[in-house]
């Protein structure tokens, strides 16, 4: 019932939000990149002692608002290694745990979730014409299209005609049948989309559908990696029913600057 209620509250105003743009996304988005880079944070305290959390916290905050509001005087690259620089520093000062596992624990949540979402708030406000707001709209209908026919596709066909799990060292549960179900179930998505947008050429909705189709378990088994190691089963209890910001938005994170390149390249 948690789940429901969520997506029946969740999915229209995630909808809105990105048809309206502007501050509105921003802001949603920022927040859950925040939120996202707090579990990162709680997922390390696991096997280091990493920068304390108010540090990281100012850090995605700093990369979200350069990403909205490019500063004219330091770019995204310049600002990525200031930051690297400074908590290289930093951890200099620091006198728990080992400086390799310190920063090895941070950085690549830290500038996965940045560059992540970073990536989708570009797509969003930078890219003009109508183009920018319909492949976000492309994104998530194909990965939601591609969570659902995963699911009743594993679900219904899972070890029936190839009898080998997808990637059982992380995630026991995916079949590769599960796998091509999503697959068929993004590029199906990506096509029956690109009907109702006439500025979205079908070409790069197919090449959208299919690139996020085989993709998409990616996202997914990357955050598993993380949670296995750290020995948790879900990345937080922020959304009821749902996990956390990791756990429903590990798809969309992954496929996010793969989607901005075809928009911007193509």
């Amino acid at each position: 019932m948690q789940r429901i209620v969520v997506a029946v509250v969740g999915i229209p105003l995630l909808l809105w939000l990105i048809d309206v743009g502007g501050i509105w996304f921003f802001l949603f988005f920022s927040l859950l990149a925040l939120l996202a880079v707090f579990e990162f944070h709680r997922l390390a305290r696991h096997k280091a002692k990493p920068p304390a959390l108010w540090i990281v916290l100012a850090v995605t905050a700093l990369f979200q608002v350069n990403f909205y509001k490019p500063w004219q005087f330091m770019e995204v690259w310049e600002l990525l290694l200031a930051v690297v620089l400074a908590l290289l520093v930093m951890e200099l000062f620091l006198k728990e745990g080992s400086p390799l596992l310190n920063l090895g624990a941070i950085f690549p949540g830290l500038l996965y979730v940045n560059l992540s979402f970073g990536s989708l708030l570009r797509l969003r406000l930078e890219v003009g014409d109508g183009n920018g707001v319909s492949m976000v709209f492309l994104l998530f209908f194909c990965v939601w299209a591609a969570d659902i026919f995963a699911y009743f596709g594993g679900s219904t066909l899972g070890g029936r005609f190839i009898h080998r799990k997808l990637f059982e060292r992380l995630s026991p549960h995916k079949t590769w049948e599960g796998f091509l179900s999503g697959l068929a179930g993004s590029v199906a998505a990506s096509m029956i989309y690109s009907g109702f947008v006439p500025e979205l050429s079908l070409t790069k909705a197919l090449l959208t559908g299919l690139l996020i189709g085989l993709a998409s378990p990616a996202g997914d088994l990357i955050e598993s990696m993380f949670k296995r190691d750290a020995g948790v089963k879900d990345s937080s209890h922020l959304i009821p029913g749902h996990g956390g910001v990791l756990d429903r938005f590990d798809t969309i994170m992954f496929v996010s600057p793969f989607i901005y390149f075809i928009t911007t390249r193509l």
